[in-house]
């Protein structure tokens, strides 16, 4: 259950519009629920803001679509990430309505009520084309979290002017998210220009030397420009949430 769908049901029994045993009842499903295969973390929104995600690799098609049934029917919503296309159509088949991406493997059900808007834009930028996977991934999860995305793709250091056609993107973004592989420079560049948190993500991308995204890892780690932030390698979700918390706090500072 989603923060703002509970507040709303408390400030209805604070008005006397609805019955105290009527919220009790919308309210009262276990924070936890079982499966033979998963517990679902019902109460995750409440925390956090937006419900559990759903991890694809790993679980068959039919364990996914009992999950986001779960999810689904408690009004949450859900997002899938990393789920091949067999996976994506056995979620589809039974959520027609959701969005199925296959270039970044989600696939998204809006919540019965939206999440909270973050403040300001989250930007995208992309090295490469051969990033675009990746960085599709963390556009769908910031924009499954509330937030507005921006994106200036394909703007790598071997040509750098591409980047700094985008300089106004850049002053306005109030978070900036850079994807990259090969020798993962682009951050540090990045990181030089603006004063908004950047996260880095390394991507897999590059010829042998680049030992799987290894390379950008710690070239991203090494970075020139002081405070960006890295996640792991392939990992534009964790960036995209990390990012979305960033907006959120700025949005409801505690």
């Amino acid at each position: 259950m989603i923060r703002e769908r509970a507040l709303a049901l408390l400030t209805q029994v604070a008005e006397g519009s609805l019955d105290p045993r009527a919220a009790l009842d919308a309210l009262s499903f276990a924070p936890a629920e079982s499966l033979a295969f998963a517990t679902i973390d019902h109460h995750r929104a409440l925390r956090q803001g937006y419900p559990e995600v759903i991890y694809a690799p790993g679980k068959t098609p039919d364990e996914i679509v009992a999950i986001a049934e779960r999810l689904a029917e408690h009004g949450d919503g859900f997002l899938i990430t990393r789920a091949d296309a067999p996976r994506r159509a056995a979620v589809v088949a039974r959520f027609p309505d959701a969005e199925s991406n296959n270039l970044a493997q989600t696939l998204y059900l809006a919540p019965a009520q939206p999440a909270a808007v973050g403040q300001g834009t989250v930007l995208i930028v992309t090295a490469g084309t051969s990033d675009a996977p990746v960085a599709e991934e963390a556009a769908v999860t910031a924009r499954a979290f509330g937030n507005s995305v921006g994106r200036a793709t394909d703007v790598g250091v071997a040509g750098i002017h591409r980047l700094l056609s985008h300089s106004s993107a850049l002053q306005e973004a109030a978070v900036v998210i850079v994807v990259a592989g090969m020798d993962g420079a682009l951050p540090s560049v990045v990181g030089g220009l603006v004063s908004v948190p950047v996260i880095a993500v390394p991507t897999s991308v590059g010829y042998g030397a680049s030992f799987g995204g290894l390379a950008a890892l710690l070239s991203m780690l090494n970075s020139c420009a002081a405070g960006v932030t890295v996640v792991n390698v392939d990992n534009g979700f964790g960036a995209a949430v990390a990012a979305s918390r960033i907006m959120h706090s700025i949005a409801n500072p505690h």
